[in-house]
């Protein structure tokens, strides 16, 4: 077999099969990471996908000499199923709470004495550690020296380099060098005399640059070394112009080629401390480090520092909700324009239509992931995404699911909106009821400051617990400023451990967004972002509170309003006549009058 041949995953899994045998590896581990234990990767690192066909964000594929298995969440079984038909690798439904059952079951799939191979490079240092304690009870060794795709992936893309561009001064109140004394404080803490940073979207906040290097994320590769006097910025070299050498050095940051990363590590004066995070460097950059260097394990600072928005930041980010909803209303406005006169529409053309709205703004820079657009039995599955190529036509009765968002220099937006098309059921209606009421439990929620963001999860899903249903996703993620729109510390998932890093804070942008979904019917799912800050409290305790932050109408016809006591009537009224009053003076014609249709208050029984 050639690899010009290798065009299905099942002849790919052949190929490669052959590649383990020959170098005596008895099964291989694929994460979706890369190294810089990244959720989004570029094309070169997406070898899950290459060997697999399933495009999704997340899943881990495990591959022995006579089986292979794919795990992944409950957004994505259906989508798996589909597109691991043929491919000889079996679906593995993951369940919350069981993030370990691939280990288990390679462990429990070889015999003692056998060697389970996987790339250092592209594997986080915790994932690492904890397989090799699971296969260590068993006999079961790993070996982790290098990349074996390279010897079946003859068509792997090339490393992109993106230009870099600033963060727009007037968006920043601090510089690099004021971030990086910030992080030197907390390595003080830590007795630590560097800082080993792969992470991204740590290292575009810390630096202030931005790229394109992975879709839909303003990231560009790259590694960051703190000490206590300089940092050492690892990227292709190309890449950085003359204005942003200066720019980097007068905030005491020095640049050397991304290539050079692991041979810098290797080369920290001896008897030394590090600060690592195990989830946010790869096993090769650990395995780089020299023996008498002691290793401080920690959470990443930066994680915490840019996970806290400033006053500034926050007044940005509303200025981005505002217009990002007056571009919401010209999109909504022109979707249900064009299906009152019969005109055909896709789910496609809605995705076109978000991004023509939005990109109107100066600040626009793109979406901030792929829009997920599905009507009816597509809403069903929680990540499905139309495309130019496959979408569906939006006619007939039902519910319309649309999760969007986008990337401003003064923020990033992610919004899910249900919209009703021609009559949906009552049943539909209950669906989306039930998630408004989980909505606005957590929105209204009061909480002590410091509490761990997973205990807050069931405020969410309480409403539809009580009718015995439930989602598989989490209700909540933290928002980056104009970076990912996926980042932490904080997780409102009742299956997140419940840490001291997961702790919220004033400051912080997170998403709620519950949902509930019916297989190859219908789902349902509403999401708001919302800033954390402090309120008052009687005791004298320090407690926290919700300011929502999106701008854009519920469609109250998606529900049964029976269901919504009055307390929740007067919520969703106070939320719609603050739309109206914030969008209603930047809107005109049709967008207008479908704002002020859809912000029409309930009257409370």
């Amino acid at each position: 077999m050639t690899k010009a041949s290798l065009t299905t995953p099942s002849s790919r899994l052949t190929a490669f099969r052959q590649v383990l045998d020959e170098h005596q590896i008895d099964a291989w581990w694929i994460a979706s990471s890369d190294p810089h234990c990244s959720e989004y990767l570029p094309d070169h690192w997406n070898a899950r996908e290459w060997l697999s066909g399933f495009d999704g964000s997340v899943g881990t594929l495990v591959i022995t000499q006579d089986s292979a298995g794919l795990w992944v969440d409950s957004r994505y079984w259906d989508q798996a199923e589909r597109q691991l038909a043929g491919s000889g690798i079996k679906l593995m439904k993951l369940t919350p709470g069981n993030l370990g059952a691939a280990m288990t079951w390679l462990a429990e799939s070889l015999s003692p004495g056998q060697t389970v191979g996987l790339d250092p490079h592209v594997t986080p240092w915790s994932i690492a550690r904890h397989l090799q304690e699971v296969l260590d009870d068993k006999g079961i060794s790993i070996r982790a020296e290098k990349d074996l795709l390279d010897d079946v992936w003859c068509t792997r893309p090339a490393l992109p380099c993106s230009r870099l561009y600033t963060h727009e001064r007037r968006y920043l109140d601090e510089t690099p060098a004021d971030r990086l004394a910030r992080i030197r404080g907390e390595m003080t803490a830590q007795q630590a005399d560097f800082h080993l940073i792969s992470s991204l979207d740590d290292i575009a906040w810390i630096t202030q640059l931005r790229g394109s290097d992975v879709a839909y994320n303003p990231l560009f590769l790259s590694h960051l070394l703190i000490d206590h006097q300089q940092a050492t910025l690892f990227t292709r070299l190309d890449r950085v112009d003359e204005e942003q050498r200066d720019f980097l050095r007068q905030n005491g940051i020095h640049v050397t080629d991304y290539g050079e990363w692991l041979s810098g590590v290797m080369s920290l004066s001896s008897g030394k401390r590090a600060l690592m995070d195990p989830n946010k460097v790869s096993l090769a950059t650990r395995q780089a480090v020299p023996e008498n260097i002691h290793v401080v394990e920690g959470h990443q600072p930066s994680s915490l520092l840019k996970g806290q928005k400033s006053g500034q930041d926050i007044h940005h980010i509303r200025t981005v909700m505002q217009q990002d909803g007056v571009a919401l209303c010209q999109a909504f406005s022109w979707l249900e324009d064009q299906l009152q006169h019969g005109k055909t529409v896709t789910e496609w053309d809605v995705d076109q239509a978000l991004v023509s709205a939005r990109s109107t703004y100066n600040d626009f820079i793109s979406r901030s992931f792929g829009t997920m657009c599905g009507f009816n039995a597509n809403s069903a599955q929680p990540h499905y995404q139309p495309s130019e190529t496959s979408h569906a036509l939006i006619e007939g009765n039902g519910l319309l699911l649309i999760d969007s968002g986008a990337h401003y220099q003064g923020g990033t937006t992610d919004i899910t909106r249900m919209i009703a098309i021609g009559q949906p059921t009552a049943e539909q209606r209950r669906d989306v009821t039930l998630v408004l009421k989980g909505v606005i439990a957590l929105t209204r929620a009061k909480f002590p400051r410091g509490l761990p963001s997973p205990f807050l999860d069931p405020l969410a899903r309480a409403p539809l617990w009580a009718e015995g249903r439930n989602y598989g996703h989490g209700t909540g993620h933290g928002v980056g400023y104009f970076l990912n729109v996926h980042e932490g510390p904080q997780s409102i998932a009742w299956y997140t451990p419940p840490t001291p890093s997961t702790a919220m804070q004033p400051g912080m942008v997170t998403s709620i967004e519950p949902g509930h979904y019916r297989p190859g019917e219908w789902g349902a799912r509403l999401e708001n972002l919302v800033a954390t800050h402090v309120c008052e409290s009687d005791s004298g305790e320090s407690f926290l509170e919700f300011e929502t932050l999106t701008l854009c109408p519920i469609d109250t016809r998606c529900l049964s309003l029976d269901l919504l006591d009055d307390s929740e009537i007067s919520w969703l009224n106070r939320y719609h006549s603050e739309v109206r009053e914030r969008l209603s003076s930047s809107v005109n014609g049709k967008a207008r009058d479908w704002l002020l249709e859809r912000t029409v208050a309930i009257n409370t029984r």
